[in-house]
């Protein structure tokens, strides 16, 4: 069992309540690809989890399905106690307390950064202009670009955009953050401007799901690290007990793979 931050109460076993995604015997097939097989999987409030493996395995597609951009065959997914909605209105409302960070930035061109920020807070939370351009301001100095406030964004550099998108994510107060491969379309020397304002939303206790190919991050900021391989979760550990002796024979040749370059 990971540990649970100091904010949730620590001593005991955690309620049930604290289980903010809980993903039941999700199945989900494209065509006769079985993507994801009986996974099984549940997530604290105020937990990161990494997902690693090697590609193909079916870590984006679990990813998207917890903010149902994918549909799953069978199996359920709920996320604070309410399973996940179909369509429609609950579904747009879930999206927003599922803040999601794609590999490519998904901002909007034609809207300034600032603009990009406050657009769901007024279009979804229905937050006033005002408060929702000082909270954007806020949160664009808290991911490290709040001078870019006014630029578009094909003025800014990848890591800039996709800090932006952190920032937009954020702007909703999300329950949860999803990060689908955040930093893989991303220079070198762009990667670790992104992963320490990822560092520092798992510092204050953001309730995070990471797929990454970054060791580093998963060793330093992952309170359980979940390994999956041809659609399922093979182990799922603490980073330390994951990177220093997993168990399967499986992530034992993924990590002699990619650790001794």
């Amino acid at each position: 069992m990971s540990e649970v931050p100091v904010t949730e109460t620590a001593g005991g076993p955690a309620p049930t309540g604290d289980q903010l995604v809980v993903l039941d015997s999700v199945n989900k097939h494209f065509g006769a690809l079985h993507v994801l097989q009986d996974i099984n999987l549940t997530i604290r409030r105020g937990e990161v989890v990494v997902v690693i493996g090697p590609s193909g395995s079916g870590k984006s597609t679990l990813c998207r399905t917890i903010n149902r951009l994918e549909t799953i065959d069978t199996g359920s997914i709920s996320i604070d106690g309410k399973p996940l909605p179909q369509e429609g209105r609950e579904l747009a409302r879930l999206r927003a307390d599922v803040g999601m960070v794609f590999q490519s930035f998904n901002l909007f061109a034609h809207k300034t950064v600032l603009e990009n920020v406050m657009l769901g807070q007024t279009k979804v939370r229905k937050t006033d202009k005002a408060a929702a351009e000082k909270k954007a301001r806020t949160l664009l100095d808290r991911v490290g670009v709040g001078a870019q406030a006014e630029k578009y964004p094909a003025q800014l550099s990848g890591g800039q955009q996709q800090r932006v998108a952190i920032a937009r994510a954020l702007a909703m107060d999300p329950k949860v953050m999803l990060f689908d491969e955040p930093t893989s379309a991303l220079d070198p020397e762009m990667i670790n401007e992104v992963l320490e304002v990822m560092q520092q939303l798992a510092r204050d206790g953001m309730t995070m799901v990471v797929v990454t190919h970054e060791m580093g991050f998963a060793r330093s900021a992952a309170n359980r690290v979940v390994f999956m391989a041809d659609g399922k979760i093979i182990e799922e550990a603490e980073p330390n007990q994951f990177f220093n002796n997993p168990r399967s024979d499986r992530a034992k040749d993924f990590l002699s793979k990619i650790l001794h370059h």
